[in-house]
């Protein structure tokens, strides 16, 4: 349609199933050049590198790599070009729909269409002060289309032709679906015309870059359509099934189109999280890169070790289930597969923790660690680091809203994890340490606890929110606490008695006084120390650690508790609770 002005005759005979046809050609060009990658990848290349090692088997190694490299561009850019012609035929659908009901009112009145959109109408008898006159026919035009008056000069009672106004409202109509129209041809055209390849085109590395742009381009002209089949209000339970009724093309337009739609979803399977946040990683960073902002130089360094890490193996398997930018960044990452094994710990990091270089090389090895502690007692286990909220920087670590706005999305992401395991009646671990215990406190509060939870671990806890492990939810005996004696923050005074440490000291003279003195009372800053008696729960050995001020240890004995190397009693305690072995955790006396 492009190059010429549309009619309202060619928009009313476009034939749309053309466009998805068309389409579906494109469609099955895609696949087949996938399923010709993966044979040059898995059969030729594979098989290459296992049975030869010579010059002439790295030349052909070499071919065979940029021969793939050509699938996988021609894979990328047919289904590109296939999710544009569909998105092309939705778009024109509404304007052609309002053409042809225009046009079937017209024709019901025997108004005249022209060709240049005009609506002519009959004469019309009116009753007029001069007494009964016949109204003379007109000519209604688009006020949209032509600056000019809608009634014709030549009728003098055009205006009282009771036919001129509905002829008027016809006209316009006529004349927005037109102009809709050529704006969805002109804006698709544009689209289309970006994922031409130049003849005889070498697919380089920066070739297979420019896909981004070209996926980027897709989206923003037609994926507006994926948008609206997401049931974003849905529960993890309903999106599961939506993602399940989805026909295999569909599925793969959303992962290749916008994966960012699908990646965070929770309710969606791990291995399709997975390869959507893969796919979007890049994308993000290349929009981070551009927009830069508060932050952003830390976010881009942890999201390009995120990429890195994701580039090489591990074990147990990483799986990255979130991802993005807002806030102070965040990350889901799972070392091991969650859908498929029977175990899984959810950990909520605390005080401090934002998408940065720390969290990379720290928070994510304790889940790592976790990971391969409980797959030890259980090869059907994997952990996750759940960074799906802000947590506390610093100064509003003693306030509870970092918390609260946390909770929920904590228990939506915990019923997706039960949504889409694999086995019958998984068993599910919260883990909250630090300020994310109390994170994990307060998810537990909410209506019906957090979803599909048997165990609740807490450590390095300041309080929960609750003053009696009973309240999680769970059944006390479920609740695992592990406070060393010299973390500073299991000793954080009460409210009241921190208000006037603050005035003597600051919170540096807060945590001092702590460290030197021993209270003897059970109270902490949250609610009631959840390693006394008092609360209740289960209290596992772990090392002291050093003291925050006689050994210099500072927050030391704050940061060790995953940590195999410095405590390896807590590590182990906290690999059988995740693995289901509670009945092997070794005990220590409440405070």
């Amino acid at each position: 349609m492009s190059g010429s002005v549309l009619t309202w005759r060619q928009l009313r005979d476009l034939r749309l199933a053309e466009f998805e046809q068309a389409g579906d050609t494109w469609h099955q060009v895609s696949g087949r050049a996938d399923a010709d990658r993966v044979r040059v990848d898995r059969a030729m290349s594979a098989k290459l590198r296992e049975t030869q090692q010579s010059e002439s088997a790295e030349a052909a190694l070499g071919r065979l790599q940029r021969l793939s490299r050509n699938f996988q561009y021609l894979h990328t850019e047919c289904g590109l070009t296939r999710t544009a012609l569909n998105g092309l035929a939705g778009d024109l659908a509404e304007p052609q729909r309002q053409l042809r009901l225009a046009l079937e009112e017209a024709g019901a009145l025997r108004f005249t269409v022209h060709e240049d959109g005009s609506v002519a109408y009959p004469a019309a008898p009116v009753r007029t002060a001069l007494g009964d006159q016949e109204a003379p026919g007109g000519r209604a035009r688009g006020r949209l289309l032509q600056q000019r008056s809608p009634f014709d000069d030549s009728a003098p009672f055009g205006q009282l032709n009771p036919h001129a106004e509905k002829a008027q409202d016809i006209a316009d109509r006529i004349g927005r679906a037109v102009l809709a129209a050529a704006s969805i041809d002109a804006r698709y055209a544009r689209t289309l015309e970006g994922l031409r390849a130049a003849h005889g085109l070498d697919v380089t590395e920066a070739t297979l870059r420019d896909v981004a742009g070209d996926t980027a381009a897709v989206r923003d002209a037609a994926g507006h359509h994926l948008a609206d089949g997401v049931p974003a209000d849905g529960s993890p339970a309903e999106r599961k099934a939506w993602w399940e009724s989805l026909s295999e093309e569909q599925r793969r337009e959303y992962l290749d189109i916008a994966p960012d739609l699908i990646g965070n979803l929770d309710g969606i399977p791990a291995a399709v999280r997975d390869e959507a946040n893969r796919r979007y990683l890049p994308l993000l960073i290349d929009e981070l890169e551009r927009r830069g902002g508060d932050g952003a130089e830390s976010k881009l360094e942890a999201l390009r070790m995120i990429q890195d890490r994701l580039d090489e193996p591990s074990a147990p398997p990483m799986f990255l289930l979130g991802i993005g930018a807002e806030g102070n960044g965040r990350a889901i990452v799972a070392y091991g597969n969650p859908d498929t094994s029977r175990n899984v710990s959810a950990y909520v990091p605390g005080l401090g923790t934002k998408l940065d270089a720390a969290f990379v090389d720290e928070t994510m090895m304790r889940a790592q660690d976790t990971a391969m502690g409980a797959r030890s007692v259980d090869p059907s286990s994997a952990a996750i680091v759940w960074l799906g909220y802000d947590a506390p920087q610093h100064g509003d670590v003693m306030l509870t809203g970092d918390a609260e706005r946390g909770a929920p999305a904590y228990n939506r992401f915990m019923a997706g994890l039960s949504a889409t395991n694999d086995h019958a009646d998984p068993h599910l671990t919260a883990i909250g340490h630090s300020y994310g215990s109390l994170t994990v406190g307060t998810a537990a509060r909410q209506s019906g606890g957090i979803p599909g939870v048997d165990d609740v671990i807490l450590l390095g806890s300041p309080g929960v929110g609750v003053d009696r492990a009973q309240d999680l939810g769970v059944g006390k005996e479920h609740v695992f606490v592990g406070a060393a004696d010299n973390d500073p923050v299991t000793h954080l005074p009460s409210r009241t008695e921190s208000a006037v440490g603050m005035q003597v000291g600051g919170s540096t003279g807060v945590l001092l006084a702590r460290d030197l003195l021993d209270r003897g009372n059970d109270d902490v800053y949250f609610g009631k120390d959840p390693a006394s008696e008092a609360f209740g729960a289960r209290r596992f050995k772990v090392d002291d650690g050093p003291r925050m001020v006689r050994d210099g240890g500072l927050f030391d004995a704050h940061s060790q508790y995953f940590t195999r190397d410095v405590d390896e009693e807590s590590a182990n305690n906290i690999a059988r609770i995740v693995a289901g072995k509670p009945d092997r955790v070794t005990t220590e006396e409440y405070r």
